[in-house]
């Protein structure tokens, strides 16, 4: 259990690294000496972990992921919003994911910055289908759109957010996002029952949290 530990917190270190370096230098400018002077680790650490630049810019992209795990809800289109609002605290909390969206919306040719839009856009699909099934969603509504226009529209709110004051007011700027949106295509009913007050994302954070195994809290600390 110590080695794992250990382990995980050797990836961490070097991903946390990786992100600075990135966000300072871009992508390309970016070495793997460099990386290892912020990180302080032998070469062979990093090489364990992670096989090229590439791999740990797609890890520090990896790091928006979902990892942590919403509570499952009745509502399906909660369950989304949640999501997005959990995301949207991590970013003003977590340094990796904020380097990792930068990242992701930053023009670094030779880099693949389309995972995390596609694994976010898949995650809404599955959600709206499964809301759309419940009877949760306006008649007209196609779930790959819509999960798309959220999608694009966040990464909008937060690059506005992240040039205006750092972060500061995403938490705001995502809910008011939320209540302009949801109207659009989900029906009166369900849309009087949501939850888009702006502290929603601490809240689940920590709900989220409280499921956690050791390890798994480890990795995000």
């Amino acid at each position: 259990m110590a080695e794992q530990v250990r382990a995980i917190r050797t990836r961490r270190a070097i991903l946390t690294a990786a992100a600075k370096v990135f966000e300072e230098r871009g992508y390309r400018a970016a070495t793997i000496a460099e990386i290892l002077a912020a990180a302080g680790v032998t070469k062979g650490a990093l090489y364990f972990h992670f096989q090229s630049k590439e791999d740990l810019a797609q890890g520090v992209l990896a790091e928006q992921d979902q990892r942590l795990l919403v509570p499952e809800r009745q509502s399906k289109v909660q369950e989304m919003v949640d999501i997005v609002m959990l995301h949207a605290y991590r970013l003003q909390t977590d340094p990796l994911v904020r380097a990792g969206v930068r990242l992701s919306m930053d023009q670094q040719p030779g880099l693949d910055r389309s995972g995390p839009f596609l694994r976010w856009s898949e995650v809404g699909h599955a959600l709206l289908t499964q809301a759309q099934a419940q009877g949760e969603l306006l008649p007209h509504v196609v779930p790959t759109e819509t999960s798309d226009v959220v999608v694009g529209a966040f990464a909008g709110i937060q690059s506005m957010s992240q040039a205006i004051n750092d972060y500061q007011d995403l938490t705001r700027r995502v809910a008011a996002l939320l209540r302009h949106l949801m109207p659009s295509f989900v029906v009166p009913s369900v849309l009087a029952s949501l939850d888009l007050t702006e502290s929603r994302g601490s809240t689940v954070f920590g709900e989220a949290s409280a499921h956690l195994t050791d390890s798994e809290a480890v990795a995000l600390t």
